[in-house]
């Protein structure tokens, strides 16, 4: 028997209610359960000072294989994730082609097993080749391997496709995920409408452009009790129709980014590109209001929405620069800045949206420690003070706001299906 024993970490599980000290041991791909020091290993990793966690997981990210590969391959995004402390990542269909078809769906998860460093599990297209006219085919992608379904970061603007496939992906028990975001509203807008906009005299993004795209999505989820998941939310409105909803038994679930809850739209004015995302950086009270819906449970998921882009995309002037930044390697110290350190959340309060509220928006048979789980563990230093350098990310991608902060807390050691895949520093 291949044994591992962890010993003398924090334990922090979510979904068994589990914070305290102890040595776990793993063997034969799977969690065996909480042991004595002494217990008998082949291996031995000492987290003493550490935190032991299921290990991470990211339900919407880009990976750009296949057809962008100068932005990011499948292997460097992976790679990217491990250094972040993710064990799986869940990726988007936008690539080209779209993966939109079985064949597709089967290529990404065969290059993540070529790869051989996190699992990856692909999110099909909702519709034809990201056109919002006419349904992917569903089944075929579930059969090829789908966790849910996407039209990337294009919002499903026609609410009779976003019906059918609420509907048509319910029969599949799987979930729709959209970035709710009215495209008339929001076309040709670099950042949030507001004062620093006019300031700036750059076209804005209305909160309603979002608000509105909201709305209908829960009404047409109450309506076909299919389940949605609405990405990257932005706005103080949208957070409070989803705390109704909730209440009203609405299946949704909802996720929002590190960058949106430690950035504002004041940030534009050095008119720096790795500030341009979508949805925008909005004002200091839907900061609050995001934090908020994080604190009270109706925001259930951080995501890194991890958005590479080659260097030349970038160096363009900001109106034509692409949306978003990379986000897998600087998700877990962004949080610790702007969520633990203030007390906004606890680290049992962090982990589970990043390990098993994740698991269940997907279905994912992840993110727990429980005896017989899956081997993918995160060891946490969260003390460890280090400068966010983007020319040492294992992520093609360099776009990122976050270049030269001082911050505390990262991955240590990760460990996939029982093995270990990352040590930092090594």
């Amino acid at each position: 028997m291949n044994a591992l024993l962890i010993r003398g970490g924090r334990i922090i599980d979510p979904s068994g209610d589990v914070d305290c000290a102890g040595n776990i041991l793993i063997a034969e791909e799977k969690i065996v359960g909480l042991v004595d020091e002494t217990a008998a290993a082949d291996e031995v990793i000492d987290a003493t000072g550490k935190i032991v966690c299921p290990g991470l997981i990211d339900i919407h990210a880009s990976l750009r294989e296949p057809g962008n590969d100068e932005d990011e391959t499948i292997a460097s995004g992976t790679a990217a994730a491990l250094a972040g402390g993710f064990t799986s990542v869940a990726c988007l269909p936008d690539t080209s082609p779209v993966v939109d078809n079985r064949a597709a769906a089967e290529f990404v998860v065969l290059q993540a097993e070529r790869a051989g460093h996190c699992h990856v599990f692909p999110l099909g297209s909702v519709t034809i080749d990201h056109a919002g006219e006419e349904l992917a085919e569903i089944g075929q992608l579930v059969d090829g391997g789908a966790v849910g379904f996407v039209d990337g970061k294009q919002p499903i603007a026609n609410a009779e496709i976003m019906r059918r496939a609420l509907e048509y992906a319910r029969m599949f028990k799987r979930t729709i995920l959209n970035s709710p975001q009215v495209p008339e509203l929001a076309r040709d807008g670099v950042m949030h409408e507001g004062y620093y906009s006019t300031l700036l005299g750059l076209r804005g993004i209305p909160a309603a452009a979002e608000d509105i795209m909201v709305g209908r999505d829960l009404a047409l989820a109450e309506l076909t009790h299919g389940h949605l998941h609405l990405m990257c939310v932005s706005t103080m409105n949208s957070v409070e129709l989803i705390r109704r909803a909730k209440a009203r038994g609405i299946s949704v679930t909802a996720s929002v980014t590190p960058h949106h809850i430690s950035l504002n739209d004041a940030f534009l004015e050095t008119f720096d590109a790795n500030y341009k995302v979508q949805p925008p950086l909005r004002s200091p009270e839907h900061i609050d209001a995001l934090i908020e819906g994080l604190r009270d449970g109706t925001i259930d998921v951080i995501s890194s929405d991890h958005q590479p882009y080659a260097s030349e995309k970038e160096d363009r002037e900001l109106n034509l620069v692409p949306f978003g930044i990379v986000g897998l390697e600087t998700l877990l110290p962004i949080c610790v800045r702007s969520l633990i350190e203030p007390g906004h959340l606890d680290w049992p309060g962090l982990i589970s949206r990043l390990t098993v509220k994740p698991a269940g928006v997907l279905g994912l048979d992840k993110g727990t420690l429980k005896p017989g789980a899956d081997a993918d563990v995160t060891i946490i230093d969260p003390g460890v003070e280090w400068t966010i350098d983007p020319t040492q990310f294992r992520s093609k991608g360099r776009n990122t706001p976050f270049g030269g902060w001082e911050v505390k807390g990262r991955a240590d050691t990760v460990i996939v299906s029982g093995q270990v895949r990352y040590r930092a520093g090594s």
